[in-house]
């Protein structure tokens, strides 16, 4: 009897368990690279063919399920995730449809990434115009944040794109561009996923250059007249990059500058435009990992970098190699740990103020764990409606290392909101992929468009088939 009943006790108990595998198979948790805030979902879906995703969509639009889409998750913010909605995962739709060397301009799959497209292209000696400093990215996810980079002569990606189709919630594939369905066009890019399915892009690409690497340290106050003398105005340079100290010995104060200037001589291109990888990455992740510990850490950080600048100068690398840069050196693993982003726009000629006003909102936040900022420039572009370059601006992107547990988060926000309305005090904005930390005052602050956006997701996607976190957070 005791037999009996203890093969029915197991019989229940393995019924249950398999009950719960069978749910979490079919309610999979997702989770962006932050992992702040895992999201159960329905579904996670990883389709390769114009078909299957159109599939997707209008068995979504059946069932009235919403619907994420995908890339490399690397936005911070739930722009990828919805709660019991669908993951529409993209990585696998990446192919190279078309390339016209002679009107240098290529179209390709959004599920692609920039690393995969450079390989393609390099041979023809073409280098991409726009993307970001690493090249891990997809296209689409890309698009859909509207990302920059080095390039000071090509800014926001919007400025390189000459068309693409989207798949929209009724599962109509229409081809958008500035001069057919343009509201879909300044919308969707910097759009975050909210219209519809980007299924390839018609992208113009440019020569690919020697540069000669230039390096230079100064003090923050010097850096605006600088860029403005021997940058803006050097047709010679194409590249630009900086970094601002946030050691305790030198905290916002010290910088040094890179710049890439195209060599008089370009027959030498063909010695350097093999691609490469990042090679040194233990001794800067070694670093980096010290200044997550302590100012000695972040100290010894900042004597690498800049050991490491005063290295590369005078040494020559192609345009392609420029716009390689491996994140391996960054990659973090942490029980209770992770690494935000947060990016700020301010306007080239108030740096130096801002900065102060920065250091001081700074100086008393001991917990507040700055690992590193580094510094780009983008010029006005106004295309996109949710267009973070209101001016020719210094974007400053800022590494953070916090917990993960509810207070770290509500620290690290309160410090945030706080860097933020400095950042508004300034006429700058904030970037949007990132936490949302910020309020919805601070939103349609900083991108004054937003209602119109909002306007035309109810209008373009009135069901809202495709949702994210960060819609429903900032949505009146």
């Amino acid at each position: 009897m005791k037999r009996f009943f203890f093969i029915i006790l197991y019989a229940i108990l393995f019924g249950l368990s398999l009950q719960a595998f069978n749910f979490k198979l079919n309610h999979p948790i997702a989770e962006d690279i932050s992992r702040l805030m895992p999201v159960k979902m329905t579904a996670i879906k990883a389709e390769d063919s114009e078909e299957a995703i159109k599939k997707v969509v209008l068995e979504a639009g059946k069932n009235d399920d919403h619907i994420s889409i995908a890339g490399m998750q690397h936005s911070q913010g739930g722009q990828t995730l919805y709660p019991n909605g669908i993951l529409l995962d993209m990585k696998q739709y990446d192919k190279i449809l078309d390339l016209d060397v002679k009107e240098k301009r290529i179209t390709v799959q959004s599920g692609a990434t920039w690393a995969v497209l450079q390989e393609y292209i390099n041979p023809y000696g073409l280098a991409l115009k726009v993307s970001q400093s690493q090249n891990i990215f997809t296209i689409g996810g890309s698009l859909s944040v509207n990302v920059h980079g080095r390039d000071i002569r090509h800014h926001a990606l919007i400025e390189t794109v000459e068309s693409f189709r989207l798949l929209n919630a009724k599962g109509q594939i229409l081809t958008v561009s500035r001069k057919e369905n343009s509201e879909l066009f300044y919308s969707v890019i910097g759009g975050y996923g909210l219209f519809g399915v980007i299924l390839d892009v018609t992208l113009q690409v440019t020569d690919d250059e020697l540069y000669k690497i230039k390096t230079k340290s100064l003090h923050y106050d010097e850096y605006t007249s600088y860029f403005k003398r021997d940058v803006l105005q050097n047709d010679d340079v194409k590249m630009h990059l900086a970094r601002i100290s946030v050691a305790p010995n030198s905290y916002l104060d010290e910088m040094y500058v890179t710049d890439y200037y195209r060599t008089n001589d370009q027959t030498q291109l063909s010695n350097y435009s093999t691609l490469k990888r990042e090679t040194i990455i233990a001794v800067p992740k070694f670093f980096l990992g010290l200044s997550r510990y302590n100012d000695w850490g972040k100290k010894r950080f900042w004597e690498t970098q800049e050991t490491y600048t005063a290295n590369i100068d005078g040494n020559l690398i192609s345009r392609n190699n420029v716009m390689r840069s491996d994140s391996a050196f960054m990659d973090y693993s942490h029980p209770s740990k992770t690494e935000v982003l947060q990016e700020y726009f301010v306007p080239i000629d108030q740096f130096a103020d801002y900065i102060d006003d920065l250091r001081k909102t700074l100086s008393e936040e001991k917990e507040f764990n700055l690992l590193n900022i580094t510094i780009r420039y983008v010029e006005h572009n106004d295309e996109s409606l949710m267009s973070y370059a209101k001016d020719d601006m210094f974007a400053l992107v800022m590494l953070i290392n916090q917990g993960t547990d509810n207070e770290s988060k509500e620290n690290t926000g309160r410090v945030i909101r706080n860097m933020i309305n400095v950042t508004l005090d300034h006429n700058g904005s904030y970037y949007l992929p990132y936490y949302g930390y910020p309020t919805k005052t601070q939103l349609f602050e900083a991108y004054p468009r937003t209602d119109e956006f909002f306007r035309l997701k109810k209008k373009y996607d009135p069901d809202n088939r495709f949702m994210n976190l960060f819609y429903k957070e900032y949505h009146p």
